[in-house]
């Protein structure tokens, strides 16, 4: 806490940054890049290259007021299955138009609440995608689990299409808390969760924690982090509340006044940050927290570490092929993001029309941008000369963006021949660092802050 005033100097309280999930960000996507591009990146593909697969479970039973994702209310299985069917129908699109051959190293179920799906409905999505994709010999599946909308039916149906990965959603214990953003989730209901995952098998258990919520004090968020710890859990994610009313209205129905203040808030990072280093867990980016045996602690050790659009990852694949409403697909030549509303993206699809609608088609200073802001977010380092290796002299026109950063950026950025360092006393600064690597920042464009 020491360097506090010198750090809100730099902006860290001020500055509203991209979370830089991907390089261009989602905000400079346009229409013109859209199906045509999209239907032409899946008919290149290479069927050498394992691919990763997200699909997109835009469904709740319940919408959490802090919540800024493409979802929707449903009390009823009725839109659940007909979304299904859309999903299939996708996924035959795709059969026709992918090289053959083409294998799957990793799949995501993201939402939404994926587990709102009944068991019939988890086997039916899953024999559907292995149809067209079949399975990389080190395969990976993960989803993303509300522990109040998941049985043990669900889990085992789950475990039994070769779920390797549960990413429980928790934010926060604390009643209070869990009050003021519309999500009630009991410890005792999640621990019989957890439990639940462990006894079918699954070995890998991620949890994702949220600092920055209303009523939420340094003393309620140890009380979460106790809680957590006794899950055992291999990775934990720490993430942020980003409050964006003028993009998500629901979070119009948080009380602005009961969130934590600039310093309470970096606070409250600051320690949880701490109390996963003294449980021995290993620190990831600027978010992430693993076991030391884990592969995603693997991966930073190794200097494997990437990061996509969720989050930090040790998946090595090249492509990620987005299906359902709102998804994005990154290929080796840009983005494409299916239309985010669900009655537009299943109208596409009923038409046979790919359901990309705005996409961006990146240039090779794109590509050179993108892995440099990469390496610094993974491994808050980036030489030159070994990105030379991967992009040949151009790597070198980056050379005065370094001493921009090393200039503006003192002492926390130590710019040393052709490798710059953030130290780790300024690592609250590495998306305001990396922004300055940004040549597509839109106008008008308001984004979440950086601490």
């Amino acid at each position: 806490m020491e360097h506090t005033d010198s750090l809100k100097a730099l902006g860290l309280f001020d500055a509203r940054v991209p979370r830089y999930t991907s390089y261009p960000t989602a905000a400079v996507f346009a229409p013109n890049v859209g199906s045509a591009f999209q239907k032409r990146a899946l008919e290149m593909l290479d069927p050498d290259d394992p691919v990763s697969v997200y699909i997109h479970i835009p469904f709740c039973e319940r919408l959490c007021w802090f919540c800024a994702c493409h979802t929707q209310g449903t009390q009823t299985l009725g839109p659940v299955e007909s979304y299904i069917e859309t999903l299939e129908a996708e996924l035959e699109m795709l059969r026709g138009t992918l090289p053959a051959g083409l294998r799957m190293g990793r799949l995501h179920w993201g939402g939404g609440t994926p587990t709102i799906l009944p068991p019939p409905l988890i086997h039916r999505l899953s024999k559907a995608i292995r149809s067209v994709f079949p399975t990389a010999d080190d395969f990976e599946f993960s989803v993303e689990i509300d522990p109040t909308m998941v049985d043990r039916a669900k889990i085992d149906a789950l475990a039994a299409e070769g779920m390797t990965r549960a990413s429980i959603g928790i934010q926060d214990f604390d009643p209070e808390v869990q009050q003021a953003i519309g999500r009630l989730q009991p410890f005792d209901i999640t621990r019989a969760c957890v439990e639940d995952l462990r006894a079918a098998g699954i070995t890998s258990l991620n949890t994702d924690l949220v600092y920055g919520l209303p009523h939420q004090t340094l003393a309620r968020i140890e009380d979460t982090i106790d809680k957590v710890l006794t899950f055992a859990p291999d990775r934990i994610a720490l993430f942020g509340y980003a409050h964006v009313p003028w993009v998500s209205k629901r979070q119009k129905l948080i009380d602005e006044s009961a969130l934590p203040g600039d310093l309470a808030r970096y606070t409250l990072a600051t320690c949880a940050a701490e109390r996963f280093v003294e449980a021995g867990l290993t620190p990831i980016g600027i978010d992430h927290f693993a076991t030391p045996e884990d592969d995603l602690a693997v991966a930073h050790e190794t200097g494997r570490l990437r990061r996509n659009f969720q989050g930090y990852t040790a998946d090595s694949c090249q492509t990620l092929i987005g299906l359902g409403a709102s998804s994005i697909s990154r290929f080796p030549g840009g983005y494409v993001q299916n239309a985010p509303a669900t009655a537009a993206y299943k109208q596409r699809i009923a038409q046979a029309i790919f359901p990309g609608s705005r996409g961006y088609a990146m240039t090779e200073d794109d590509q050179l941008h993108a892995r440099a802001i990469e390496k610094l977010m993974c491994d808050f380092t980036l030489d030159l000369e070994d990105l030379s290796s991967e992009y040949g002299p151009c790597a070198y026109r980056l050379r005065p963006c370094l001493e921009d950063i090393e200039t503006r950026f003192k002492p926390f950025a130590r710019l040393v021949g052709q490798r710059i360092s953030i130290a780790p006393e300024g690592r609250s600064l590495t998306r305001i660092i990396v922004s300055t690597l940004d040549q597509h920042v839109p106008e008008g464009v308001r984004y979440s802050r950086a601490s």
